[in-house]
């Protein structure tokens, strides 16, 4: 092989000096040889860079190796806590499944109770309409209050004998409403009739004036209202005009 170098490039020579003697070992002179070994020298650099570059490379493997490794014992904690999140959900899952079932099941009891609040009040409705037409069907006036005089019912024969329409009444207490009637000597009969003290039922007459401005003669009939326990919850008053002149009035009555 013949290389050629350029004119200014450096050059590697290789200096082998070599004594000459003569038979008896007299050194004569000095031999120097100059060996151009500058092609070797290029090789032997260009080893050498590659074998750093190789160990660099090596090095940057290793890290990326060791990167990797890292990597995947990430991932596999990742894996793990995939896992467990997973066993959560399945849990989670599980108990999301028994509380539907708990609601179902809650669902079609509240749907058994709503069948049969919704039977109470067809029969309350019905029961209503019933007592309405007994009270529409009584010639007097009807008027039904509670333990504290509070007025709970009032028919349409009330509102015409006094002008005080049904819902105007209840809720009202009865000793204060401002009708032709003396209400304030209705406090005792009921208080009678409360507390049982004048054989359950109390009647009597008072003067008074009706919506038209009429005066007549009422009527009144207190009758407790006794529950299933035989416990009076209040008192049912009956208010009508009363036939035969005026004069015919209970003694201790007039007003």
């Amino acid at each position: 092989d013949v290389y050629k170098r350029q004119r200014h490039d450096p050059v590697v020579l290789n200096v082998e000096v070599v004594p000459l003697t003569d038979g008896g070992n007299n050194v004569l002179g000095v031999s120097i040889n100059f060996v151009d070994v500058t092609h070797y020298k290029q090789l032997r650099d260009e080893l050498e860079t590659s074998k750093q570059d190789l160990e660099v490379a090596y090095e940057e493997l290793q890290s990326t190796n060791e990167e990797l490794e890292t990597t995947n014992e990430e991932l596999q904690s990742s894996n793990e806590e995939l896992e467990t999140t997973n066993e959560e959900l399945q849990s989670t899952n599980e108990e999301l499944e028994t509380m539907n079932e708990e609601l179902q099941s809650t669902n079609e009891e509240l749907q058994t109770v709503n069948d049969e609040l919704h039977r109470s009040t067809e029969e309350l409705n019905h029961s209503n309409a019933f007592l309405e037409s007994i009270l529409t069907s009584l010639k007097g006036g009807v008027t039904v209050v509670n333990r504290d005089m509070v007025i709970q019912v009032w028919n349409e024969q009330a509102d015409d004998l006094w002008g005080i329409r049904t819902e105007e009444a209840i809720g009202q207490y009865l000793l204060n409403l401002d009708i032709g009637l003396p209400v304030e000597q209705l406090r005792q009969p009921i208080r009678d009739c409360l507390t049982g003290a004048n054989d359950n039922v109390s009647e009597f007459r008072l003067k008074a004036v009706n919506r038209r401005g009429r005066n007549i003669i009422c009527r009144i009939t207190c009758t407790p209202l006794v529950g299933s326990s035989d416990q009076v919850h209040g008192v049912i008053v009956v208010m009508e005009e009363a036939n035969g002149p005026e004069n015919q009035l209970d003694q201790g009555c007039e007003s």
